[in-house]
């Protein structure tokens, strides 16, 4: 679970250095790579709630 959560947390930087760029400087290019990042976060999000839901169970 704990490289899950260093995944999320390297994602989010991401996007979020992307969606600045994207908003200051208005870079296309960040705004596409900040839209993907966006799409791979929701993924890596719903595996941490799966994750996190078994972890409760125990």
């Amino acid at each position: 679970m704990e490289e899950l959560v260093n995944k999320i947390k390297a994602e989010f930087e991401a996007f979020a250095t992307d969606a600045n760029l994207q908003v200051e400087k208005a870079n296309k290019a960040a705004g596409t790579r900040a839209r993907k990042s966006s799409l791979d976060l929701e993924k890596l999000l719903k595996e941490f709630r799966k994750v996190s839901v078994e972890a409760s169970k125990k």
